[in-house]
């Protein structure tokens, strides 16, 4: 199992706030556990993006414009993390370049409504690859799944852009499991994701991979209704 990242390649704890008292220590834990937790470098333009996401004065075409910028490099890292080989091609000059080739063989899993807002970016990154959907509905309960035949077989990126409690994403990973996708083989994409999302999924969920931009309780639960522009 991969080990933990923090910022890329560093293990330099996040920069925190006041609201943010214990996200710190989190993250020692989960490193401590061996948890595959990767966090976007805090560069500037993270940052503005995750400022201008949270900010109740966004209005509709921005927030989407931005959400989308997030959702890309979000998506990008989380496919840093999927398997690969070494490849050999030539060049039209006629030299030999050893690169890499990402094995075949991953998938989407948008978990409705608001993880369908991710789909744009992951097909952007990956022209023709094939996404299933999850609709969670009250109580937890499994209103739609449409998952590939083979997807036990595959490397699922689950994409839901803000997660509080982490109850719906644990449930989703439980749909996938009924499917015989190893734990391994999961890997969550998040925007912004609380604390308590972050202990409960993965205190359950401990051998899969979360890739996310912010650990914050002041996640935007508006996202949905501010990105699809829904009453």
């Amino acid at each position: 199992m991969a080990g933990h990242i923090i910022n890329g390649n560093s293990a330099t704890i996040p920069r925190v706030g006041d609201e943010e008292e214990g996200v710190g220590q989190l993250v020692l834990d989960l490193q401590e556990k061996g948890t595959n937790f990767v966090l976007l470098k805090k560069t500037p333009q993270i940052l503005e993006l995750q400022t201008i996401l949270k900010d109740r004065t966004t209005n509709h075409s921005d927030f989407v414009f931005n959400a989308d910028r997030l959702m890309r490099l979000v998506i990008e890292e989380g496919l840093n993390h999927l398997p690969f080989t070494e490849h050999t091609v030539t060049t039209p000059t006629g030299f030999r370049y050893e690169g890499i080739q990402f094995n075949r063989g991953n998938c989407g899993v948008s978990l409705c409504r608001s993880g369908e807002a991710m789909e744009v970016s992951l097909r952007q990154c990956c022209r023709c690859i094939r996404i299933g959907k999850i609709l969670i509905g009250d109580e937890q309960k499994v209103l739609y799944a449409r998952l590939l035949p083979d997807i036990n077989s595959r490397r699922v990126l689950l994409l839901y852009p803000t997660i509080g409690s982490g109850t719906t994403v644990c449930k989703a990973i439980e749909v996938l499991k009924e499917a015989r996708v190893p734990d391994e083989n999961i890997y969550l994409v998040a925007l912004f994701i609380s604390p308590t999302g972050l202990k409960n999924i993965t205190r359950k969920y401990p051998y899969i991979t979360v890739v996310a931009s912010d650990i914050t309780s002041l996640y935007p639960n508006h996202f949905s209704t501010s990105y699809f522009g829904a009453v």
